[in-house]
């Protein structure tokens, strides 16, 4: 009986390995991208509905009228608009961290420091302008402090 069992068990497991294989293989032979061309029509995305677009362009325009309200802030301390400006791009995307004290009622915000000395003393100097208009975070209304460590 024993004997069965395993003889059933090992004839499963051909028959899926087996049915693996053929999946493999349609896979494979599947087209990686799917052409605009090769959907139905009324599944074709041609443009951004008007009211779309427009939530678009407005969350592009404030995005970069913050961005460009903080490059005026650095320029008091780099030369070039473009280096101040690469520097804000290099902000954003820079490690940090978050702790928030709720006896306070503060959130300080860490960033870590950046690859020159001059940056550094850049930053800081934004974060302690950001830190001195005194930001609150919109749902805890935590007072937000910046820091550079």
């Amino acid at each position: 009986m024993d004997i069965q069992k395993k003889a059933e068990s090992v004839e499963a497991l051909q028959t899926v390995q087996i049915e693996l294989a053929r999946l493999r293989a349609e896979r494979r032979d599947m087209p990686r991208k799917v052409t605009l061309d090769s959907l139905p029509e009324e599944l074709r995305v041609t443009q951004l509905l008007p009211l779309n677009k427009m939530l678009t362009d407005v969350v592009k325009m404030i995005a970069y009228r913050a961005e460009t309200a903080l490059v005026a802030i650095l320029r008091r301390h780099l030369k070039k608009e473009d280096e101040a400006r690469a520097l804000v791009r290099e902000l954003f995307v820079s490690s940090g961290d978050i702790e928030p004290d709720d006896a306070a009622q503060t959130l300080t915000i860490k960033i870590h420091r950046m690859a020159n000395p001059a940056h550094d003393k850049a930053i800081a100097s934004l974060l302690e302008e950001l830190t001195r208009l005194a930001f609150c975070h919109p749902e805890s209304g935590a007072r937000m402090i910046y820091k550079l460590v």
